[in-house]
Formats: structure tokens, C-alpha cells, sequence
């Protein structure tokens, strides 16, 4: 069976993976969801954190799995995700964009989305803290775009959860080859409902990316919640696949 290792996106931490790992564990995978350091941190932790020591820990957490280990990112983790497997592309067999920033060479995911979503609901839950290091993000609007396919307990729940995200990450383009990142199988899972990154944002991601395969769930941003039974079937497949 596989390890998943399992990168979270932005303003949450490994713990938004909880519900997922039950049944992936079940299905006889292994699994591990660790928090990015800098998350929620000040202003030191803050300006430490950057793309590039963000994959570095992507890899030291995957040199700690048996193989082969099935790398996803939901969100904004999918940047990070790209980055570690360029950096170690022999440690992953497969990498999985959950809703994910899927972000080509030289580009960073403020250029690609990120500008784009400035401006209306999204926009305006956003504040600069720590001098501009990070940003935060109005709890009390994170049940619309985030979790709008959620039960009100979960809602409550992860809403209470968000942590301040470094900003510096967001704006680095991202180094990437075919050689080394190009080789490892890309896939994709959508969500149909996604109120933070539109499906037709996910599909000019992938326009520009093709990935081996797409899947869609009827999931709003946060499948992980949500639908993590579907989404843990989703990755399920992409392990049988890749035994077979």
C-alpha cells in the first residue's frame, strides 16, 4: 500500500486532514499531515518561512516514510507540493492536487490566482498583520468560501482553527523542470462547489498543467470535511492504479 503525505493550504495545518487519514488508514495506507512551519507564528516565524524551506521540509517529512509516497497539497499547498518534488523527485510516485495551486515553472500563485481574487468576498477577509509578513483571515467569512458544503459544527470548528499564513511563499515563482519535476505523474481532484478557487480556475490550472488524471467530487473547498470518504477513494484509486 502507499504513504500519503499530506500538505495542507493556506491559513490551516495538518489537523484539517484528520477526517481523511481514518479511512485511508482503514484501506491499509499510511499516512501523515504535518503543519508547515511558520504557520500562525510571529513575526520572526513569519519572515523564516518561504517556498523553498517549506519543500525542503515537504522532503525531510517524506524521507520518514516508507515508499512509495503519494504526495498531495490541497490549496495553496499544492506550490509547495511542486517545489519539494523538484527539489527530491525520487521520493514521490505521484503527486495530488486536492483543489490545488498547480502553478507552472516561473509563475507564482499570485500571478496565476492569486490577483485575481483580491478584489470581492475573498478580498475583503484579508488583513496584513506582523508588518506585512503574513496575512490573516476573517473567521466569520471562512463558512462561505471555505466550508460552504460543511455542517455547521465543522464550520464552527475549522473556522476557530486558522492561523495567520506567511505572505512570502504566495509570491515566489516557482523552479521547476521537466526533468525532475516533470517526471512525476500529476492528478487532479475537483471540487465542483469551490467558492475560493472556482472549478473554471482549477481547469485553466490544469490547461496549463495537464494531468494524468482528474477526478471531480461534489465537495465545496474542503473536501478533507466535507466528503473525506469520497476524497479518500479518490487517492485509493491513485494507489491501485499505481500497483497495478
Amino acid at each position: 500500500m502507499a504513504s500519503f503525505l499530506l500538505i495542507h493550504g493556506a491559513w490551516h495545518g495538518g489537523w484539517c486532514f484528520d477526517r481523511l487519514r481514518r479511512p485511508l488508514e482503514a484501506m491499509g495506507h499510511s499516512t501523515a499531515a504535518p503543519t508547515l512551519p511558520g504557520m500562525g507564528g510571529g513575526a520572526r516565524a513569519l519572515a523564516g518561512a518561504s517556498l523553498r524551506s517549506w519543500a525542503g521540509f515537504v522532503v525531510a517529512e517524506a524521507g520518514k516514510l516508507s515508499g512509495p509516497v503519494i504526495l498531495c497539497g490541497h490549496s495553496r499547498g499544492g506550490l509547495v507540493i511542486s517545489q519539494a518534488a523538484e527539489q527530491a523527485p525520487e521520493l514521490f510516485c505521484d503527486l495530488v492536487y486536492i483543489s490545488g495551486a498547480l502553478v507552472p515553472s516561473g509563475k507564482s500563485l499570485y500571478e496565476v490566482i492569486g490577483a485575481g481574487m483580491e478584489g470581492g468576498d475573498f478580498g475583503s477577509a484579508l488583513s496584513s498583520v506582523e508588518d506585512g509578513l503574513g496575512i490573516a483571515f476573517a473567521p466569520e467569512r471562512s463558512a462561505d468560501i471555505f466550508y460552504n458544503r460543511c455542517t455547521p459544527e465543522d464550520q464552527a470548528m475549522a473556522a476557530a482553527r486558522l492561523q495567520v499564513e506567511p505572505v512570502r511563499p504566495l509570491g515566489t515563482a516557482l523552479e521547476l523542470s521537466d526533468a525532475r519535476y516533470g517526471r512525476i505523474p500529476r492528478h487532479y481532484v475537483e471540487c465542483a462547489d469551490d467558492q475560493c478557487f472556482p472549478l473554471a480556475a482549477q481547469r485553466a490550472m490544469q490547461a496549463a498543467l495537464p494531468c494524468a488524471s482528474v477526478v471531480m467530487l461534489d465537495s465545496d473547498h474542503s473536501p478533507f470535511l466535507c466528503a473525506p470518504q469520497a476524497l479518500a477513494a479518490a487517492l485509493d484509486n491513485i494507489a491501485k492504479e499505481r500497483m497495478a
